[in-house]
């Protein structure tokens, strides 16, 4: 049996295409069964990746990652249109001082939290400040697959949208100001704190820049346009052109797509059919997106004891504060209860951000110059994440969708 094993690997696994149809079929069934037992079908594609991956029977070759990581940009390019899409200047007249103030308690109580919480397990206090600002991340991938599954609309989901959007710009400034001041802490005395939080807003504006650009090229380019099979090629190049453009830049693709879709959105109610056109497509993206965070989702992070009690408390004071920062804020300005009492519930799932900062802890050419106890501890960090990221991504999803449906409208 393993040698029949061994020869399916060899003649089959070698090809991206292969991972694409495992990731595809292993993920229908197994989001099928997810949705039989009450849960959303996304948790299965996750599970799917995680049996057909390198905790599992190993059929994803490491070297096809590179491609199909090509294919989770292109969903989360879709996903961020679809975020801006729902900034319309009506929403966000009526609710854009509350989104703000929402999000910056969430993060900031999660921030908090999680370095306070990182301290009392006994890791270092660069360790730690950094950690608490990759805790803010919020994953936005599984909200929305979740919200368009259900086709829920109405006042909730315009919060939550809004929270995700800005989470990821606030994220990105926190993380450059903690880890300005934990390289000075670890050594790295030539890293300054106004150079790196002039370098997030940078990131941050040429992100919108690029966005807003690409949102306006594809408004005119198609505005006058009926053949909608045009329309789709012409808006499906300005997407990926402002994803590559962000991504060749160091910018944030995420961020781009989102001022991307905000300015398709509020240059005319027309371009909505823009958003329409790439549901089709959406569905087994979304499929092949789940699958391979749960083909990087690695078991053996479970195996550290120290890793285990940091990663565990890490998961809970991040929950407290993400679900208490947006419970305390919304209390504070007089929203619904239901809403209040379910929004921080939809902020659990974590994923690419999370992973793309701490990555970029470990890539930094200042990491070269500093001491062997400071790359262990650093290391130890990347375990902590992805336990986080292994856990939140499994639980956060069903989470999500319990808030959803109690605040569930029919689109």
């Amino acid at each position: 049996m393993f040698e029949a094993l061994e020869l399916f690997k060899n003649l089959f696994t070698q090809h991206v295409i292969f991972s694409v149809a495992l990731l595809l079929l292993v993920g229908y069934a197994m989001g099928h069964l997810a949705e039989r037992i009450k849960l959303p079908a996304i948790t299965g594609y996750i599970v799917a990746g995680i049996l057909v991956g390198g905790s599992g029977l190993k059929l994803i070759q490491e070297q096809n990652m590179q491609m199909l990581y090509v294919l989770s940009e292109v969903t989360l390019s879709f996903i961020a249109v679809i975020i801006g899409g729902e900034f319309s200047f009506a929403k966000l007249k009526l609710y854009g001082i509350n989104i703000v103030i929402l999000t910056l308690a969430q993060m900031l109580l999660t921030f908090g939290l999680v370095s306070f919480g990182m301290l009392l397990v006994g890791m270092p206090i660069y360790i730690a400040f950094v950690l608490g600002a990759i805790s803010a991340a919020t994953a936005p991938a599984a909200t929305v697959v979740i919200v368009e599954k259900l086709k829920a609309k109405g006042k909730f989901v315009d919060y939550l949208y809004g929270i995700v959007a800005l989470d990821d710009a606030g994220t990105v400034i926190i993380f450059s100001i903690a880890f300005a001041i934990s390289a000075t802490l670890m050594g790295a005395a030539e890293v300054s704190i106004g150079s790196s939080v002039l370098h997030a807003f940078k990131e941050v504006g040429f992100s919108l820049i690029i966005g807003i650009l690409g949102g306006l090229a594809t408004h005119y380019a198609t505005i006058k346009k009926r053949n909608m099979n045009e329309v789709k090629i012409l808006a499906l190049g300005f997407v990926f052109l402002s994803t590559s453009m962000s991504i060749g830049l160091g910018l944030s693709p995420l961020i781009a797509n989102m001022a991307f879709g905000m300015v398709l959105v509020n240059m005319s109610k027309k371009n909505v059919r823009i958003l329409f056109s790439f549901e089709p497509l959406t569905s087994p993206l979304y499929a092949i997106f789940f699958g391979i965070a749960g083909v990087e989702l690695k078991l053996n992070i479970f195996a550290d004891s120290t890793v285990l009690l940091a990663g565990f408390t890490f998961i809970i004071m991040r929950a407290i504060g993400k679900y208490g920062g947006v419970f305390l804020a919304a209390w504070g300005i007089g929203m619904e209860k239901k809403i209040r009492n379910y929004l921080g519930l939809s902020l659990l799932p974590q994923a690419g951000v999370a992973i793309g900062l701490v990555l970029f802890v470990q890539a930094s050419p200042i990491m070269a110059d500093l001491s062997p106890a400071v790359h262990l501890e650093i290391s130890k960090m990347i375990n902590i994440v992805l336990m986080s990221v292994f856990f939140n991504e499994i639980i956060g999803p069903p989470l999500s969708k319990i808030a959803i449906v109690k605040n569930l409208k029919r689109r």
